[in-house]
């Protein structure tokens, strides 16, 4: 029994050629003006909505000859490929990104096999973290034309919904110091209160940092490079001197 084809094709404005999805009724421009291309491609799009599964396979065959690792490109090699090439920091969050078991559901899974249904299971069993890098990881593939087509489309992908940020209270911070038996430690929170410094900003200050004459200390944002100066009262020139007055204040 033959099948009706989903295509037809229509010659419009400007002599460009057209399909008309028969399913959708709606009008494609092929963007041609050349008849035989025309049919070429409504012969391709008939075919692969008649025969997908035939489809899938002459697309395995075009895509090997093309890129010969293609066929066997995983979801971990991408991963290992951005990590490469990142640098820092940034290079370090990749490498803790890529051990979120989330991405154990499509860490061996190839590419050019990997339908919208995959990556969405990942979504729903990972956090606000794996949707915010699998769309990234996603992105790099089809910009580097491992992905010959999204896997999900840009409008689809679920939104991201971070958690409300604050900075701890005073009394979270006093029962913080107050169970921290550790003096370096405890030293070390007391500054990151004193200073509204990051842990990672604590941790790279150095005994240089401190100007004792001006009874300031200066040290650069982690995170964003923005340069900080802060005044020092008693309270925190008193932690400051039971510190190293040189190299690492907390090696």
């Amino acid at each position: 029994m033959h099948m009706k084809a989903r295509y037809r094709l229509f010659l419009r404005r400007k002599a460009i050629y057209y399909v008309f999805d028969t399913i959708e009724n709606k009008f494609q421009s092929l963007k041609t003006k050349d008849k035989h291309q025309a049919r070429g491609i409504l012969a391709a799009m008939n075919q692969a909505s008649q025969q997908p599964a035939m489809n899938l396979s002459l697309a395995r065959v075009y895509l090997r000859h093309s890129d010969p690792h293609m066929a066997k490109r995983t979801w971990q090699n991408v991963l290992d490929e951005i990590i490469q090439i990142k640098t820092g920091p940034t290079q370090y969050r990749w490498q803790t990104a890529s051990k979120d078991k989330a991405f154990d559901l499509i860490r061996d899974r190839t590419l050019i096999e990997t339908q919208a249904e995959h990556l969405l299971q990942v979504l729903k069993t990972g956090t606000v973290s794996t949707n915010a890098f699998l769309r990234k990881i996603h992105n790099f593939s089809l910009d580097m034309n491992w992905l010959p087509v999204p896997v999900i489309p840009r409008r689809q992908w679920p939104a991201i919904h971070y958690k409300e940020k604050r900075a701890i209270t005073i009394e979270e911070h006093q029962k913080i110091i107050a169970a921290e038996v550790n003096p370096e430690r405890k030293t070390f929170y007391q500054l990151c209160w004193q200073l509204g410094a990051s842990q990672g900003d604590i941790a790279l200050l150095k005994g240089e940092d401190i100007d004792w004459q001006n009874e300031t200390v200066s040290f650069f944002r982690k995170k964003t490079g923005v340069p900080v100066l802060v005044h020092l009262g008693p309270e925190t020139l008193n932690l400051f001197k039971d510190l190293p007055a040189e190299g690492p204040l907390f090696p």
